[in-house]
């Protein structure tokens, strides 16, 4: 388990307590939704290789997920390719995070977003740029985004097994933009992002 002397633990602790972390994950890829988590850890119980999710393997990430999930208070939400084409993705990142804070079954005393933009919400706010590298609750809503959105793919891959949206999450990869142009789009495309806006148009 991480101990005082850890950074992100240090860090969290110069605010107000309890601190929710804010991170969301999906604003690049051409399909799916983009999920955002928050989360208020115990900090007694985080395991100690809790990091930005982008710098785990796999399986340790879900490995960690799991540990987040089991002893911290955790809300995941969603906005889904519908309100990303309506209203961009930048709006609906902070929309996925402002359910994701509302849904927390504890209000939080401050909340910490990765990144400059804020979501709307009347609890005290600071952004964070590469938050997930410096907060301890941004890395741990950082790494359960991350595996929830990654498990949500796969299993829409099932239904749509040519994309490969198991392996790239829906990112633009060769092999997912070639489908893409064998196959045509799927529900799941975000029809505003440009190589889809231009298949289409």
């Amino acid at each position: 388990m991480i101990n005082s002397d850890n950074n992100f633990f240090q860090f969290d602790l110069s605010y107000d307590q309890p601190v929710a972390g804010v991170d969301e994950v999906g604003r690049g890829p051409l399909a799916g939704p983009v999920v955002a988590a928050a989360v208020i850890i115990d900090i007694n119980n985080i395991p100690n290789e809790i990091n930005d999710s982008k710098r785990l393997s796999k399986k340790k990430r879900e490995e960690i997920s799991n540990e987040i999930i089991k002893y911290s208070i955790y809300s995941i939400a969603e906005a889904s390719v519908e309100e990303i084409d309506q209203i961009n993705i930048l709006q609906a990142s902070l929309l996925a995070m402002k359910r994701a804070i509302e849904g927390l079954s504890k209000k939080p005393k401050t909340v910490l977003v990765d990144g400059k933009f804020k979501p709307k919400t009347n609890l005290p706010t600071h952004t964070i740029i590469e938050g997930d590298s410096k907060s301890l609750a941004i890395a741990a809503s950082s790494i359960i985004a991350k595996v929830y959105r990654d498990n949500l793919m796969t299993d829409l891959s099932k239904k749509y097994p040519e994309y490969l949206w198991n392996k790239n999450a829906g990112y633009g990869t060769k092999e997912h933009l070639l489908a893409i142009k064998k196959c045509g789009i799927t529900p799941i495309h975000r029809k505003s992002f440009k190589p889809i806006h231009n298949i289409l148009n």
